[in-house]
């Protein structure tokens, strides 16, 4: 159930949406080169120092930093992080229930061209002729050309902005909540609830399904994808005879395969490692998060197979180049892609079938993300919420539910992509890179590397050299390329032609602030609650606490047997299984738990 759940929050939209465009923008199979470096030195790394350091100590992202106090704004940081995106995401899953209901008709709505177009046809989703001066001249095209508009020549992609989003002219034309996908957002957020109502032990079943689901899918689509004509031509665009090695000298090839690398595995977000809490403590998690790794790699190989050998076939059907009609992102995912669907026979089963895997893709992310959200709520107040797991799920799908509403109004769109462009940027290479540093260069390298031993059993120097170097430092050398690199090219969200409003980019800056601004509040905090002279003060801060190490007393051994134990509660300790690693399970739980009025 782990690994499922690793892999669920892992591979997600990106790996479908994303990674295809970007091989075939930078050389085709030629990108492999730079993405599986790049897993190598940047991805890999942190993913099993997150994975290790949560199945460690059995704490969610903020407790864990026990181990550097002082560092204790970054877990902050990760957890808010989480909350906004998790408030965008699931109006992206939204989206996905929209179109999966709408694909249960035939022909499909966007395959009916007077039914979804808002700039080349004169009706609207209701029929009616729209008052628009632009349309004016069309209300007297033939026929023909209203139910056959590819030949004609128009472009049926427009019904995304028009029936699905009722986008409105830009973020201040907020308008009214759009009903349709204000309740497939409520829906989403009913079945993230109901996965999650008893924590893992609800979600961990749930994943045996959303966790697999994706690649049959993905096997059927590749499947009846190379049976159609033209398919060749968009697997050669994709990763075949396009593969151009010359890329490779350029380094935003080489900028792109990090960056896809480092957020397609979930990184810095404090999901891993508040999974990896749940852990048994004597989980291999080396060989876990090798697995999960190499595994989300290569569904975004293969998901790349399926996405172009079917936009090869509709590349076909217009008797265009495959390089017209390919797009990336929201584009793919809701106009590209489901386009291509409708010219395939029996499309709505495709179309059906497309969409429930984004569905499934972005709920696996989603559990994680409120997983840990909920964790770091009950690790930091463990008393009041030991037995209320189910209360505090349905409290924040319900706050973040409410807070995503103007994500689905008229101006929705808009919202979601300036939640997307200042939260899930480069942020997370700032708290990726603080991570580095505290475990690394505060907590000790090599002390990190014995806990981990302590866990998985000890190995030779050699096997920890390659690790070592990466934490040391070619993973922040790389990661700090790569942050001065976004800084230096930043640009301001646009969507289309609607640029953003000054007080949109201000709000964005203020959200991006108030995220990092807990790194440097808490560490002032702690060093002006610490005793002593400044440089006394820096010596504790640094320090790990006392109820720092294994969670449980019979896995505090060697350095750690020596410093203050947990104390159980009797009663507790006799109901308590020796392989309950967590504090979110309710078991174990100390006679003085960790809270808040510590932190600060």
């Amino acid at each position: 159930e782990y690994i499922l759940s690793m892999i669920g929050y892992a591979v997600g939209l990106g790996n479908v949406w994303r990674f295809p465009y970007l091989a075939y923008r930078n050389g085709g199979g030629a990108f492999l080169i730079p993405y599986f470096t790049m897993l190598l030195v940047a991805g890999l790394p942190v993913f099993l120092m997150e994975c290790s350091l949560g199945q460690f100590c059995s704490q969610g992202p903020i407790n864990v930093w026990m181990a550097v106090p002082i560092m204790q704004g970054v877990g902050i940081t990760m957890v808010l992080v989480s909350s906004l995106v998790a408030i965008y995401y699931n109006v992206i899953i939204a989206y996905s229930i929209y179109y999966m209901f709408a694909s249960f008709q035939s022909p499909l709505p966007w395959s009916n061209y007077a039914i979804w177009s808002d700039e080349n046809c004169s009706l609207t989703p209701r029929g009616k002729p729209t008052s628009d001066t632009s349309c004016i001249r069309q209300r007297h095209m033939p026929i023909a050309m209203v139910c056959n508009p590819v030949r004609h020549g128009a472009n049926p992609r427009v019904s995304w902005p028009s029936v699905v989003l009722q986008r409105s002219g830009g973020l201040g034309e907020t308008g009214e909540i759009v009903w349709p996908l204000g309740l497939c957002l409520l829906l989403a957020w009913v079945l993230i609830g109901g996965a999650l109502y008893k924590g893992i032990k609800s979600s961990g079943k749930v994943v045996y399904f959303t966790a697999t689901f994706p690649y049959v899918v993905l096997f059927i689509l590749l499947v009846r994808g190379l049976t159609l004509e033209g398919a060749r031509d968009g697997i050669q665009y994709y990763i075949g005879s396009q593969s151009n090695l010359t890329k490779l000298m350029e380094a935003e090839v080489w900028r792109d395969a990090a960056t896809q690398i480092f957020y397609s595995l979930s990184v810095a977000w404090g999901g891993l490692t508040a999974l990896s809490s749940y852990n048994k403590f004597k989980n291999n998690c080396y060989k876990d998060c090798i697995i999960v790794c190499l595994t989300n790699c290569g569904t975004s190989i293969f998901a790349g197979f399926a996405i172009f050998s079917i936009l090869g076939h509709m590349a076909h059907v217009y008797e265009k180049p495959v390089p017209e009609v390919v797009e990336s992102g929201f584009a793919l995912a809701f106009v590209a892609y489901p386009e291509a669907l409708s010219k395939l026979p029996v499309s709505p089963l495709w179309s059906i079938l497309f969409f429930f895997m984004l569905l499934t893709l972005g709920l696996d992310s989603q559990f994680a993300s409120i997983e840990t959200i909920t964790t770091s709520i009950q690790d930091a107040f463990p008393r009041l919420f030991r037995s209320k797991r189910f209360h505090i799920t349905v409290a924040t799908c319900a706050i973040l539910f409410l807070i995503g509403l103007p994500c689905v109004t008229r101006a929705g769109i808009y919202w979601v992509k300036l939640l997307d462009h200042f939260c899930a940027g480069w942020i997370l290479l700032v708290t990726a890179l603080l991570e580095l540093i505290g475990l690394s260069y505060i907590y000790g390298a090599n002390r990190f590397i014995k806990d981990i031993e302590m866990m998985i059993g000890t190995r030779s120097a050699l096997f920890w050299l390659w690790w070592r170097a990466c934490w040391l430092f070619i993973t922040p050398c790389v990661l700090s390329v790569i942050l001065v690199w976004s800084l230096s090219s930043f640009t301001p969200p646009t969507y289309g032609s609607v640029v953003y409003p000054r007080w949109g980019l201000s709000l964005g800056w203020c959200l991006l602030t108030f995220c990092l601004i807990w790194i440097p509040i808490v560490s002032m905090w702690k060093l002006w609650k610490a005793d002593g002279s400044l440089w006394q003060r820096c010596k504790v801060v640094c320090t790990p606490t006392d109820k720092w190490g294994p969670y449980l007393e019979i896995h505090r051994t060697e350095r750690y047997a020596q410093r203050r134990a947990l104390q159980i509660s009797p009663s507790i300790e006799m109901s308590a299984p020796s392989d309950v690693s967590s504090t979110s399970c309710g078991l174990a739980t100390p006679s003085e738990p960790l809270n808040y009025s510590t932190l600060f």
